[in-house]
């Protein structure tokens, strides 16, 4: 009989403890810990530079860990790099496509490097080129291809031998948004197949689309939780949204009012973060009606994504230059 905790760890995907990593003096990721279930679509969310691509190498067997340990697939990171590499699929914004050959001779370049059976190689190949709708061209140079076809091969490529798990690491940087939602179209499919997707981005909208989301900012993961879960539990402040002509006139004088953290335009309005909305709001009216502003609307709404990670991120900066201060 399985104990219970074999039975929990079967049905995790991945698994970090502590894990860290360090250059020299600079700390890329600093003791992640974290689960993700099988099956699951885990978006991995931070600016530029966050540790986000850096802990994506460390799950792939690509890069060693300073520090912590870490499990993909059952198998340990560090002591089976190897097998995490032949086990998993991963696909960058840098994947490495060859242009001087055509569609099928990419596909038939990785189905060999993943030692695909023969007997199967022409099954895989026909769902690749299915997938990514390029069965008119098959023979045509990838060179040619737009950027989401070149996109959707990728990501066939990267998973012609059937991974339990892929890495996406900011795989739609560059796309147009058209391509974007055709690609994530794609990811749904193969997580209702039981494949987990892990993947980063710094776009927010993409972030809305996943399970569950890892805000990650200087290498720390900062919040843990489903889209509406960080909206409604991780942040203290309130959101207003104001809409008023001149919106970047507005903005100077509504960010001057005691008890605003953060205004920025989002649309063609503006979202007010602030400590309590209902003491806000009439400061606000009143502020931009002595200055002559034509108001639409000013009230308090859920927070996006986008609102919520800038006043985690504000809250952490806040923190750490308290610390600074207490040690000076």
């Amino acid at each position: 009989m399985q104990s219970s905790e074999n039975t929990s760890n079967e049905s995790k995907a991945v698994t970090l403890k502590d894990l860290s990593k360090r250059f020299g003096d600079f700390i890329a990721v600093e003791r992640i810990n974290l689960e993700v279930k099988k099956g699951e679509v885990f978006g991995f969310l931070g600016p530029n530079g966050a540790g986000k691509s850096t802990t994506i190498r460390m799950l792939c067997g690509i890069l060693a860990p300073s520090g912590g340990s870490g499990t993909v697939a059952g198998l340990d990171i560090v002591k089976d790099a190897e097998n995490v590499k032949a086990s998993i699929g991963y696909m960058s914004q840098k994947f490495s496509l060859y242009e001087d050959l055509t569609v099928e001779e990419n596909i038939d370049f990785y189905s060999g490097i993943y030692r695909i059976p023969p007997e199967k190689k022409r099954e895989r190949k026909e769902w690749v080129i299915g997938m990514a709708g390029l069965a008119g061209h098959r023979n045509s140079k990838t060179a040619i291809l737009s950027g989401g076809w070149k996109q959707r091969l990728s990501l066939g490529c990267a998973i012609l031998h059937e991974p339990p798990i892929i890495f996406l690491d900011e795989p739609t940087s560059g796309v147009d948004p058209i391509s974007r939602r055709n690609f994530w179209d794609l990811i749904y499919h193969l997580a209702e197949k039981g494949v987990t997707v892990f993947v980063t981005t710094h776009y927010m909208d993409e972030a809305e689309y996943c399970d569950r989301l890892g805000l990650i900012y200087r290498g720390e993961l900062i919040a843990v939780g489903t889209p509406g879960e960080l909206k409604s539990r991780f942040m203290a402040e309130e959101v207003i949204e104001v809409l008023c002509d001149r919106p970047h006139e507005a903005l100077e004088h509504i960010e001057g009012i005691a008890g605003i953290r953060h205004a920025a335009l989002f649309g063609r309005g503006l979202h007010v973060v602030s400590e309590q909305a209902g003491r806000a709001i009439p400061l606000i009216a009143g502020k931009l009606k002595e200055q002559g502003f034509s108001v639409d609307r000013l009230e308090k709404i859920i927070p996006s994504l986008e609102d919520v990670f800038v006043s985690l991120i504000e809250a952490r900066d806040r923190q750490e230059a308290g610390q600074r201060e207490f040690k000076g």
